[in-house]
């Protein structure tokens, strides 16, 4: 019964430890589910810190190309109004000149040709300006272009990259985590076999130790058994020895008891015979 108890409280116990294992396991499992989600929104939270910066980036040095832009083109518009104020007040001094000169020379004709020339020269010079803007702004446009191309192009390397760079550790933390999984589950394999093991063990030391104690109760039960036997078989012995010596005592009172039923029956007859006798004696 102490074995019994022993095994008992040892199974109760494998139990509840089997019980407080799965449960530390599945603390264990929670943190790494808490540890692997804060982590992947550590990543997250990088990955839009580092977006909403290159976008933030990419907004100022867009907003600094937009105002360059409007810089220049305001610069541009100014120098412009600034040749032409230039011009406006050369071609008024020059008109003033040339009215000066017609009101004191009389020259019309002279006047009509240095001013055809003049005109021509104006145009000529217009042209020549209109066509260096024209040039100038032409040759901004193309650099401007270019510029944004070569920009556009910078950004996508750069998304390429940490994209790739992004892919690279999301990969590596599925192979670590598929890597962490199966050791795990071949951690929690060998320690099911090795609890299996244990327990094909202790129950079969348990059947042995239940079949020899058995197999001893039977031999004690039996040893019980033929000892009652012998007991019985010499109780019955000694029974039939007592009943054959109170037979033997019983049939020796009897034979006493006749053989003295006998002598006095013997006596009664002498005693009869000796008094017929004594009378035929005195009647002879």
């Amino acid at each position: 019964r102490c074995f019994y108890d022993q095994k008992i409280l040892q199974k109760t116990f494998g139990e509840w430890k089997e019980q407080w294992t799965i449960c530390r396991e599945k603390k264990l499992s929670l943190r790494a589910d808490n540890h692997y989600r804060h982590l992947l929104l550590n990543l997250i939270f990088k990955a839009w810190r580092a977006y909403v910066c290159q976008q933030q980036g990419k907004r100022n040095k867009y907003y600094v190309a937009e105002s360059h832009a409007k810089k220049q083109t305001l610069l541009r518009t100014w120098q412009h109004w600034l040749v032409y104020v230039g011009v406006q007040r050369t071609k008024r001094g020059m008109q003033s000149v040339a009215l000066a000169f017609r009101e004191r020379s009389c020259l019309r004709i002279s006047w009509a040709v240095w001013r055809r020339q003049h005109y021509q020269k104006c145009s000529g010079h217009k042209m020549n300006i209109l066509a260096l803007q024209h040039w100038a702004q032409s040759l901004q446009f193309r650099a401007w272009l270019q510029w944004r191309e070569l920009y556009l192009h910078t950004q996508d390397e750069k998304q390429k990259d940490t994209r790739a760079v992004t892919h690279h550790q999301h990969w590596e933390l599925r192979r670590c985590m598929g890597a962490w999984l199966g050791y795990l589950n071949l951690h929690r394999v060998k320690k099911c076999q090795n609890e299996l093991a244990q327990e094909f063990h202790r129950s079969r030391t348990l059947r042995r130790c239940f079949s020899n104690w058995q197999l001893s109760w039977e031999c004690r039960r039996r040893m019980c058994a033929h000892q009652r036997d012998l007991e019985k078989q010499a109780a019955s012995i000694a029974l039939q020895r007592v009943f054959v010596h109170w037979k033997h005592y019983v049939l020796c009172v009897e034979e006493a008891q006749q053989c003295e039923l006998a002598e006095k029956h013997y006596k009664c007859h002498l005693l009869v015979l000796q008094k017929y006798w004594n009378r035929w004696k005195s009647r002879l």
